[in-house]
């Protein structure tokens, strides 16, 4: 199934129409994106790379084709972006187990609390 049946499809019209909304918003965020992408102490295809796995994580469609395109066009291979996926799947689950002490924590206090 394609993502086009589950979410909008971005047009220009309605990007312009939330532009128009608030453009010096619009604004400090396009000039935003623009310098975090640049090359810096990373170069723009590793931003890209993190950028893919984060949008992974975040679960954005639009930031999953957005700047899986973009890691492409920076020279990532398809396996450096699936890599990318793969880290980020690690991240997301260790959170989840890792969590999990939380819960584990709540479970020790009502036995305790049975047993006192």
């Amino acid at each position: 199934m394609k993502s086009e049946h589950l979410y909008s499809i971005p047009t220009r019209e309605n990007a312009e129409a939330r532009a128009k909304a608030a453009p010096e918003i619009i604004d400090a965020w396009r000039n935003f994106s623009r310098t975090v992408f640049k090359a810096g102490a990373l170069d723009e295809k590793t931003k890209q790379l993190i950028a893919v796995a984060v949008a992974h994580v975040t679960q954005c469609p639009y930031c999953i084709h957005s700047h899986t395109e973009q890691a492409m066009r920076k020279g990532a291979t398809t396996e450096e972006i699936i890599e990318a996926v793969w880290v980020a799947a690690e991240m997301k689950a260790g959170a989840a187990y890792s969590h999990s002490a939380l819960a584990m924590d709540e479970i020790m206090a009502i036995e305790k609390a049975k047993v006192g």
